[in-house]
């Protein structure tokens, strides 16, 4: 702890939640941020991809531009922002098509100007990794820390959340608020404080996503891994 104690008096005293992946689930958004709330923390960052799969991205958007929660991009923010297309996804691109009918211009203009990193004190953010940090799927090991400069990290994209020391460097994945990977259906977010982190979960109103994305023509296919937090995409009875 004195270690990390002598790195930053600045970044040793702050108190920061961290999100990631929210990905249009604006139901999980609400009940991670009211749990944020809760602990008092005023400070929030997000690790990026606040648009894709799911279909409140609006409500997302403007949740995060109210609150002035600072966010790096993330590669379904590119796709949108960029009118492009996920070169891996037939899923994402039939997502990424809705969305594009229904996106409001301010919020689409919005997602132009978000950065692909962000320093917080000592902490680095970016989406992906620090080789590519808008589609690098990073599997954190000491020997990926050693390339790269700082001391504490933080990044999203996998949806699997984790803190990770190599020495004295520290990474942490906040998990995803919209589509947890990692077997847990909460919705996930990360606090820092007093130089650690801590993982946190909460249940949502899953019930309404499943009804809106039912409604805009999707099967449960899209949907059906948020029961259980799955890795893949999946119908609800696989």
């Amino acid at each position: 702890m004195e270690k990390q104690y002598a790195i930053s008096r600045i970044t040793y005293f702050m108190t920061i939640a961290f999100i990631a992946d929210i990905h249009g689930n604006f139901e999980a958004l609400k009940a991670v941020l009211k749990a944020i709330d809760a602990l008092g923390i005023t400070d929030i960052y997000c690790a990026g991809d606040i648009v894709g799969y799911y279909t409140q991205i609006n409500e997302c958007c403007a949740a995060l531009r109210e609150r002035n929660i600072p966010s790096v991009m993330g590669n379904h923010d590119w796709y949108m922002a960029g009118g492009g297309f996920c070169p891996r996804s037939r899923s994402v691109n039939d997502c990424l098509i809705y969305q594009r009918t229904i996106i409001e211009p301010d919020h689409l203009q919005w997602l132009k100007t978000l950065p692909v990193h962000l320093q917080i004190g000592d902490i680095r953010m970016v989406h992906g990794g620090w080789g590519d940090p808008l589609d690098e799927y990073l599997k954190p090991s000491e020997e990926y820390f050693e390339r790269v400069i700082g001391n504490i990290f933080v990044s999203g994209h996998t949806h699997v959340q984790m803190v990770r020391q190599y020495g004295d460097k520290t990474y942490c994945n906040p998990g995803s608020v919209g589509q947890p990977r990692d077997g847990d259906p909460r919705a996930a977010f990360a606090v820092y404080a007093h130089g650690e982190f801590a993982l946190h979960r909460v249940a949502y109103d899953m019930q309404r996503v499943f009804d809106l994305m039912e409604t805009a023509g999707f099967n449960d296919y899209y949907y059906g891994g948020l029961k259980t937090g799955s890795k893949t995409l999946r119908r609800l009875q696989e």
